[in-house]
């Protein structure tokens, strides 16, 4: 049964109604991504990001929308089982409407990780997994409606639900443990 007010309609609604040029899949790839890199979860630094993004100061209605966005990525992020939720067009949609959320998406990660991380040295895996995620972002059209296309796009969804998991883990967890006062040996 083809659920006809998704979260993603709802909040692509949203942003339309409130004149923002923006789509929620890039709106949420910006907000996992500067999460990834480290830059927290204190609402105005999202809300400055987002701005931008959205080329105006967000509403009431709006900013109350990105403060639940935000609440959802810090729970899955600093959950026990760490598990990420893509906000993207549902299963009923044309694979090609999807694909292109998912290129959205992995801008808006990049733009939100390269916001966040600066200067930050990462390791070899980090690296490969901003290449794929830039690389996914030109391909979003190479998918076709089709049993293949599908089976490909779900591959994509995947490692894109894991991708974020192995950055958040090599930049926040690891500033964490770097932070820690180290035992003193007495």
């Amino acid at each position: 049964m083809p659920t006809t007010n998704s979260p993603y309609k709802a909040f692509a609604t949203l942003l339309s109604s409130a004149g923002h040029p923006v789509s929620p899949a890039e709106l949420h790839g910006l907000l996992l991504g500067r999460s990834c890199a480290g830059a927290g979860f204190d609402s105005e630094g999202w809300f400055a990001d987002a701005s931008i993004l959205l080329e105006t100061e967000p509403q009431d209605n709006v900013r109350q929308a990105l403060i639940g966005l935000q609440e959802m990525v810090k729970g899955e992020l600093s959950g026990e089982d760490m598990t990420v939720v893509l906000l993207l067009p549902g299963d009923d949609e044309p694979l090609a409407e999807r694909a292109g959320a998912l290129g959205q998406w992995c801008q808006g990660f990049l733009s939100g990780f390269g916001l966040a991380a600066g200067e930050r040295v990462l390791s070899i895996e980090a690296t490969e997994v901003l290449q794929d995620l830039a690389a996914i972002a030109q391909v979003q059209d190479a998918l076709e409606e089709s049993e293949d296309g599908e089976s490909d796009y779900m591959e994509v969804m995947e490692y894109l639900r894991v991708a974020p998991l192995l950055l958040f883990s090599e930049c926040v967890k690891t500033d964490a443990a770097q932070s820690q006062p180290k035992p003193s040996l007495h």
